[in-house]
């Protein structure tokens, strides 16, 4: 279990605890040229173990729960996005202008899956709302760095099919490769916070956590939506201008309150919930809510003590920090997409590994960092980037290529759960994390986006 023990080191975590875990492997989950099972598998492990861990300080156990993850959850929540039914609909897949395209010498990967990238996105290649009907001949008038180039100049998203070593020659690959899988700093000597004492059962480590969730897609809703599993009170707060996608909403909002605020014109409702979050969680773009007094510095000075966990797509460092990017750019720009596809086309993993693998390693260092913050004390900032998440897959993700499949994946039948809710009659995908006496399933289902107050429970 090498992989998992890698990952259980990125967050902190005490070596001998990796005994605790055992693993249920299954030849056929998550299938691909590169080791997505194994990264999977160790994401989820390492977020169960800081989970457990945690629980048993606060529950006063003599010994950390046992933890036990299955691949064939873990492969069912890792594509939760395509299991989800809303009344029996299934969910709206990529935009039609999102996907890889040729260009004069080669491919793009384009993200419009909102209509403001896709609005950005015509914009570059001087195409009016109303001539899409032009999108490839455009494209193939252009090479791939040129589009790139043009879109990234017009705030929407395109990056060019690159194979692992011209991401390798890549000054932002660089950047990455200097950073740990996981950053972990301490940012002052605030002091400790005495966890309450958990004694109901299920165990809850995260009982009693305010946590602010100011993320968006993916990899960051997953993050948070594994803290509200844990028992933390999730506010997920959007701004009004920017409208969420309802069935992506709904896969990622189990557990957890959505909110909109203006951080201008709501400045005073925003600081009230600063004052008493314990967690913040941010997924912008590297830099864009440092003006409203939301940089990690910012953050401890106000709420000492706070952890603060920032998920972004390249990195807050290098060329391409301040960049914008989502799973599949990120597949396409260091070389996944070269590796998964063929000589005529571009490929892509079994599932968003990065964007699901990132949020669990997020969930697990937030997890570990409220640990360390109540023996140590401390304010505390962990981060991850999908760019760092997909450096481990293609080195290999630590997996150990002699270990034996104890049973075939044979579909996520087991780890699909129904329930009502505000949103209708959902099927979804149930949490693969499990640990010795914690939760199954989330306490509530996901309501309407933007409908909650914005205040703590």
């Amino acid at each position: 279990m090498t992989d998992i023990a890698f990952a259980w080191s990125a967050v902190g975590g005490d070596p001998a605890l990796v005994a605790r875990v055992s693993a249920v492997t299954r030849e056929g989950a998550l299938e691909g040229r590169l080791p997505v099972r194994d990264l999977a598998r160790a994401c989820v492990a390492a977020c169960s173990l800081a989970a457990a861990e945690l629980g048993a300080r606060r529950a006063g156990l003599a010994e950390v729960p046992r933890v036990r993850v299955d691949d064939g959850a873990v492969a069912t929540a890792f594509v939760s996005e395509r299991h989800l039914r809303v009344d029996g609909r299934a969910p709206v897949a990529f935009a039609p202008l999102s996907g890889f395209w040729r260009t004069a010498d080669g491919w793009v990967r384009t993200h419009a899956n909102y209509p403001h990238h896709r609005a950005r996105l015509l914009s570059a290649l001087g195409l009016p709302e109303g001539r899409a009907d032009r999108f490839e001949e455009a494209l193939a008038e252009r090479t791939a760095r040129q589009v790139e180039d043009a879109v990234h100049a017009a705030g929407g998203l395109a990056v060019a099919l690159r194979t692992p070593a011209e991401w390798a020659a890549h000054a932002q690959a660089a950047a990455v490769a200097g950073r740990p899988l996981v950053e972990r700093h301490r940012l002052d000597s605030a002091p400790a916070r005495v966890p309450a004492v958990l004694q109901d059962a299920p165990l809850l480590p995260a009982a009693g956590l305010r946590v602010l969730d100011l993320t968006r897609v993916i990899a960051g809703p997953v993050a948070t939506r594994t803290l509200a599993l844990l028992g933390a009170d999730v506010l997920r707060v959007d701004p009004h201008r920017l409208p969420e996608l309802p069935d992506q909403h709904a896969d990622t909002g189990f557990g957890k309150r959505s909110a909109t605020l203006d951080l201008v014109a709501d400045r005073s409702v925003l600081e009230e919930l600063l004052a008493t979050a314990d967690v913040v969680v941010t997924g912008y773009r590297p830099g864009t809510l440092d003006r409203f007094g939301l940089s990690p510095h910012a953050l401890a000075e106000r709420r000492p003590g706070v952890v603060v966990a920032q998920l972004s797509a390249w990195g807050s460092y290098g060329p391409w920090g301040e960049r914008r990017g989502f799973d599949s750019l990120v597949q396409a720009a260091t070389g996944i997409a070269a590796v998964e596809g063929s000589p005529g086309r571009p490929g892509a993993l079994p599932v968003q590994a990065l964007d699901h693998g990132s949020g669990y390693l997020l969930a697990a260092a937030v997890l570990r960092a409220v640990t360390e913050q109540s023996r140590e004390g401390g304010s505390r900032l962990v981060a991850v980037a999908l760019a760092r998440t997909a450096r481990w897959l293609l080195s290999g993700a630590g997996a150990d290529p002699q270990e034996p499949a104890d049973a075939l994946y044979d579909g996520p039948g087991p780890w699909l759960a129904e329930t009502d809710g505000p949103l209708g009659r959902l099927r979804y995908a149930l949490p693969p994390v499990s640990f010795t006496g914690g939760p199954t399933d989330w306490a509530r289902p996901p309501g309407r986006w933007g409908t909650d107050p914005a205040r703590w429970r």
